[in-house]
């Protein structure tokens, strides 16, 4: 143990909580249950310095001398271990410490109105950013959230949705592993000196439902994450890495990263790159990375000794019918077949991929007519010769299917807790089983359920084939639920990992509906998203204004992007004699009717000129700016004509199917939707020429969009329509 770190149960949880997240924060990310780096130590007193001075934490460092007082402590941490708690790729210098002084100097002793004053201005900083420094959440945050979570009158400030961005961070703070885990720890040490029957229930202090502990967990926890390189990672894939990193933290334990590697038919390096891209941006990285690949050799020799045991055996059954005989408990006529001839069909006609070895495939010996379909004689070995794979290349002719490796290799890296689906759970006795039959170490297996929503498909296979029958551009098509594709239509990686905390590692099968994860996006994109104008080009309407000359003159002012948020920017909105209008609104107005220009004031409408299909052409209206714009029924956008617009296409999706929940004998096929996606022409103010590439704006009266093309001089800008959680897909845009 390097260092000791002394609590005061005594002292103003406010001083305490910083160091205790700090502290946790570095067990979790440097050490393990059996040996942390920092011991935590909880006194019933406060502790006395040399001078006699008390303070709430104290830390002793290892052949040096102890530090006293929070922000003392706070600073030793960081010195001692700036990797973990500084904020990533921040670039920040000293920018740490002074938040470090920020939270000790305004937040601790500090009275009601300048914690106020000091909170606003943290609202402030965090408009645009995720976290206080960096793009992860480092000892900045951990100081300034331990410092208004440990006050119960100054967090609940923080909570109120006044402060919608210091309200946005909190909550992501609050369900922080390090940040439960220490509250928690906090908890149990002060109920430990309680009088007996005096402690009150546990309060749960996640956002989903963590309170679901792993079993065993006294020697050590490792999880581990195995995907599959076939297709890109989707958002059932992100619950599942999540939860295993959740429980990583929990225990001090670790995480492997495994890529299951075993059908080079389907793999490719592309997919293996993105899924580590896609776990990056989600926070999430494995303390090793490692593949099935690695241990074909030893997978193969295990196979051997299945067979030599006979508890294996070669069959070269054809598929259908073999499948036919499992699914009625009929035994294969070679389930008897000599150890000899298996072993040869294995080790040298199914090795070397001949005529008769690809003929056979190898089947381990459990059961045939065991009520539990997966016990009856599953494949654990194939051959696969005609695709070179993509790390062994064309070393090996012969797979093994991931029922037989997963296990095993569980087993051999030191796996001690296996997070699987419930869609795992028939086949939980057959992993069982192979540990057993090699006698190999037994691994926990921990069942939660997936996540599924409506109307969406999140088998690879399927999305395999609408990528490859062209019914989406690729893996990272908007209507798609792959990371990149939800990312691609406007999800904040933010909201992503919200919403999937929120869920929690519960068992309970539900299909969600995409409204609840739109929702939590649009709280973290509407605070920040700038505002801009867009108008449908079919049918635009040129209205001419009447008012005094000043009113009239052609003119620029700058405006902000956001009302309720000055940090966002200026924009320039231009205003003349003549506006556009789109015809939607237009062709509801009456001769008469006072209407208003947003951002502008009122107008009555004077004369309005209709086509044959009423459609109008033009109108004329008077400016009448001194009217009360609360008076009016009908609000509407508009532009200045004359000046410089940008070309922009409008983009909206529906579902890619029809039914809400696809079955076992569905044909995918049957249920697709013929048009899922809505394309319109429009203009847009100028500053939307200004607009990059993945940025996130709202056109006014219309929605929130992402960029997906910037504009360019003689194109067009395309934005993609972001769902809020209200309205339904396919609305046109």
């Amino acid at each position: 143990m390097s260092y000791a770190l002394d609590i005061s149960l005594k002292a103003p949880l406010a001083a305490v909580y910083p160091a205790l997240i700090a502290a946790t924060a570095i067990n979790h990310a440097v050490a393990n249950a059996a040996n942390p780096v920092v011991g935590l130590s909880y006194l019933d007193a406060d502790i006395p310095s040399p001078d006699g001075t008390a303070h709430p934490v104290a830390l002793k460092l290892q052949n040096d001398e102890p530090v006293y007082g929070t922000r003392a402590v706070l600073e030793a941490l960081l010195t001692s271990h700036a990797t973990v708690l500084r904020g990533a790729n921040s670039r920040t210098g000293k920018l740490e410490e002074e938040w470090i002084v920020f939270a000790t100097s305004r937040l601790l002793g500090a009275d009601y109105r300048a914690v106020v004053k000091a909170i606003e201005e943290l609202d402030a900083h965090l408009t645009l950013r995720t976290f206080i420094v960096g793009y992860t959440p480092s000892i900045a945050d951990i100081a300034v959230y331990g410092a208004l979570r440990g006050n119960s009158q100054f967090y609940s400030i923080v909570r109120k949705p006044t402060y919608v961005n210091a309200h946005r961070w909190a909550k992501y703070m609050e369900s922080a592993p390090s940040s439960t885990a220490a509250l928690d720890a906090h908890k149990a040490a002060t109920d430990a000196r309680k009088p007996a029957g005096s402690s009150d229930d546990r309060k749960k202090t996640q956002a989903g439902n963590f309170d679901i502990g792993l079993s065993n967990t006294d020697k050590g926890v490792v999880t581990r994450f195995p995907p599959e390189p076939s297709g890109y990672l989707h958002i059932g894939h992100a619950k599942a890495a999540m939860l295993n990193q959740y429980f990583k933290n929990m225990y001090n334990g670790q995480m492997i990263v495994r890529f299951d590697d075993t059908n080079p038919s389907k793999e490719k390096q592309e997919f293996q790159d993105s899924i580590l891209e896609d776990l990056s941006l989600l926070g999430i990285t494995g303390d090793r990375i490692t593949y099935t690949s690695d241990y074909f050799k030893e997978l193969f020799e295990y196979c051997v000794q299945m067979i030599k045991e006979g508890k294996a055996y070669c069959d070269d059954t054809a598929q259908e019918q073999m499948r036919d005989e499992r699914f009625k408990g009929i035994a294969s006529r070679n389930r008897d077949r000599p150890v000899a001839e298996s072993l040869q069909i294995f080790t040298e006609e199914m090795k070397n991929a001949t005529d008769i070895g690809r003929k056979n495939c190898v089947r381990a010996k459990i059961s045939i007519d065991d009520p539990n379909k997966a016990l009856r004689d599953p494949v654990i070995y194939r051959c696969n010769p005609d695709i070179p794979h993509h790390r062994t290349g064309t070393t090996w002719k012969l797979y093994p299917t991931y029922d037989f490796a997963c296990p095993i290799v569980d087993s051999i890296e030191g796996v001690t807790h296996a997070l699987r689906t419930t869609e795992y759970r028939d086949r939980n006795e057959q992993y069982r089983w192979m540990l057993d039959a090699l006698s190999l170490r037994n691994v926990e297996i921990w069942d939660f359920a997936r996540l599924n929503f409506i109307r969406t498909l999140l088998s690879k296979r399927k999305l395999t084939k609408l990528v490859d029958a062209g019914r989406v551009t690729g893996w990272d098509d908007p209507r798609f639920p792959t990371v990149r594709g939800i990312r691609r239509r406007g999800m904040t990686i933010e909201a992503l990992r919200e919403f999937i905390i929120a869920q929690g590692p519960s068992k309970n099968i539900v299909n969600l509906d995409w409204t609840l994860i739109w929702a939590i996006n649009k709280k973290v994109i509407d605070p920040v998203a700038p505002r801009h104008t867009a108008l449908l080009r079919d049918g635009l309407v040129v209205a001419t204004l009447t008012g005094t000359d000043d009113e009239l003159k052609e003119r620029a002012e700058e405006k902000p992007k956001h009302k309720k948020n000055p940090a966002v920017g200026t924009k320039k909105v231009h205003f003349g004699p003549s506006i556009l209008l789109d015809q939607a609104d237009a062709r509801f107005f009456t001769a008469g009717e006072e209407i208003t220009l947003m951002d502008w004031g009122n107008a009555i409408v004077e004369t309005i000129n209709k086509d044959d299909s009423g459609a109008v052409t033009n109108l004329t209206l008077r400016l009448h700016l001194a009217g009360d714009f609360k008076k009016t029924e009908k609000k509407v956008t508009w532009l200045a004509d004359g000046q410089p617009l940008a070309d922009v296409e409008l983009v909206d999706f529906d579902y890619l199917i029809t039914k809400d929940k696809l079955e076992e004998d569905d044909n995918m096929e049957d249920f697709l939707n013929d048009k899922t996606e809505f394309r319109v022409d429009g203009v847009a103010d100028a500053n939307v020429r200004e607009v990059k590439q993945g940025e996130i704006i709202q056109f006014e009266r219309r929605g929130y969009y992402r960029c997906d093309v910037a504009w360019t001089e003689g194109g067009k800008a395309v934005f993609f329509c972001i769902p809020t959680g209200k309205e339904t897909t396919g609305k046109k845009a």
